[in-house]
């Protein structure tokens, strides 16, 4: 049951565009600046002092996004030769045990990444040692910057919502680290997603994707057309 995967509607759609367009953009930054810093350095020896830290953000940007999309996609590979072996009903419960860990796993790190972004956003963390309890007293971060990306003019509008009215010098740390959460939040929608396909026997499992069988298959249909 790994085909095709059909985004449906309402937020589901949404959530895929979002997920497709993001990634596509990413990359595309991602190809501009390295080609735009190595055509200056090699030609013009000189270099945008701000690109490294840049791709390295979108870098951790895609990864984010890339780990609830394999979820989505069942890229994700898994060992179940013990599995394989259960009958369809042990195989069934299995799965949504799993599920279930994964479940409680994405609440743990949607916490966590909230916790560690909040500040930097002027926001309040969430209490609980383990899941959120309500919101605690948080010293403001919005204020740090990062280290040589330049502000953009037309994200100056959030200057007084988020620094007091303050200049910013260099992007603040708050919109790189967005994807914190964002990602934890995409991870814990796409999770809800698949269990709920496994509980209605649309969805085998969670790992559907299994690398070493396919490139055999890829080279068989090789040696059929040779």
């Amino acid at each position: 049951m790994s085909g095709k995967y059909d985004p449906g509607r309402g937020l589901g759609r949404f959530v895929h565009e979002f997920e497709e367009t993001a990634i596509a953009v990413i990359l595309g930054l991602m190809t501009v600046v390295t080609f735009v810093n190595v055509v200056l350095r090699y030609l013009f020896q000189s270099s945008l002092i701000w690109g490294l830290e840049l791709t390295l953000a979108l870098f951790a940007w895609l990864v984010l996004f890339g780990m609830s999309y394999a979820v989505k996609v069942t890229a994700h590979l898994g060992v179940d030769a013990v599995i394989n072996l259960m009958p369809p009903r042990g195989r069934r419960i299995l799965a949504l045990a799993a599920a279930a860990c994964c479940l409680v796993y994405a609440l743990l790190l949607m916490k966590g990444a909230w916790d560690y972004w909040a500040p930097f956003g002027g926001f309040e963390q969430t209490s609980g040692r383990w899941f959120p309890t309500g919101f605690a007293p948080t010293r403001d971060r919005a204020w740090y910057e990062t280290e040589q990306i330049p502000m953009p003019d037309w994200l100056r509008f959030i200057e007084p919502v988020f620094n007091q009215g303050e200049h910013y010098e260099k992007l603040p740390r708050f919109i790189p680290y967005a994807m914190l959460p964002i990602g934890a939040a995409l991870l814990l929608f796409r999770l809800v997603q698949a269990t709920w396909q496994i509980v209605k026997g649309e969805r085998e499992g969670l790992i559907v994707s299994h690398e070493a069988e396919d490139a055999v298959e890829d080279v068989r249909h090789l040696n059929y057309e040779e």
